[in-house]
């Protein structure tokens, strides 16, 4: 699935590597979250949810940290991948920071709790393995659609 960023020049494929960096400042950012309960940090994170879910990870503010910081410092080839599987864990990581805030405003904490941790698990496990939960629930949903 991934490949050469400069073979396939096309607004359906991303730099791979861009998704998880975007992972490891999610995951600090929900680990405030879980830590603090303080729903600005979730609120703020599913903004970012929401924006690489309507319009794509290459739009979110991770992804312009990543390509004017990080990304002029790398060497090599630049692998690519199609955009919809880590759209499709946007939208996935929104519906927990969603979930999470309407737990926090009812006041069961343990709602919060439970979807911040589900969600930070998620994104460790992108930053720290580069295993994107997401991405690959999306592939299960569409190898289940296509038979």
């Amino acid at each position: 699935m991934t490949q050469d960023l400069k073979t396939r020049n096309n607004a359906g494929i991303i730099d791979a590597r861009g998704p998880r960096f975007g992972a490891v400042i999610t995951t600090v950012v929900l680990a405030t979250a879980l830590a603090t309960n303080n729903i600005w940090v979730i609120v703020a994170q599913a903004a970012v949810f929401a924006i690489g879910a309507i319009k794509g990870p290459q739009f979110t503010p991770y992804a312009f940290i990543y390509k004017t910081f990080v990304k002029p410092r790398l060497k090599g080839e630049t692998p690519a991948e199609d955009v919809r599987p880590p759209q499709f864990a946007q939208s996935v990581g929104l519906l927990f920071a969603l979930t999470a805030i309407v737990g926090l405003t009812s006041g069961i904490n343990a709602i919060f709790t439970v979807a911040v941790a589900f969600a930070l698990a998620a994104a460790f496990l992108n930053a720290a393995f580069n295993f994107c939960l997401g991405c690959e629930i999306y592939l299960l949903l569409l190898r289940a659609r296509s038979k």
